[in-house]
């Protein structure tokens, strides 16, 4: 009994809230990043070759490129942000 209370409470520490509530937020937060990415116009594919040809330009450069680094960090931002923002309107006290 002991050893599921501390599955249990790891599960709960590490995730944050209860596995199913976390699922049910993870999938309205993948819905609604799939939302802002719809709207850009790009698909999962697109998002995944973009991702190869810039490591590939990274090390074809000597991962020296600055302009690439600030495209990752944009594109990262692109995703960071409304989930940050989500997060943070939805946060409970």
């Amino acid at each position: 009994m002991k050893n599921r209370k501390n599955t249990h409470n790891f599960c709960h520490s590490f995730l944050g809230d209860a596995p199913g509530r976390v699922a049910i937020k993870l999938l309205i937060l993948s819905f609604f990043t799939g939302i802002a990415i719809n709207i850009l116009g790009w698909t999962p594919i697109d998002l995944i070759w973009e991702i190869i040809d810039f490591l590939q330009s990274l090390w074809e450069t000597g991962f020296m490129t600055f302009v690439n680094l600030f495209h990752v960090t944009f594109a990262g931002a692109l995703i960071v942000m409304p989930v940050f923002l989500f997060l943070r309107i939805f946060r409970r006290k």
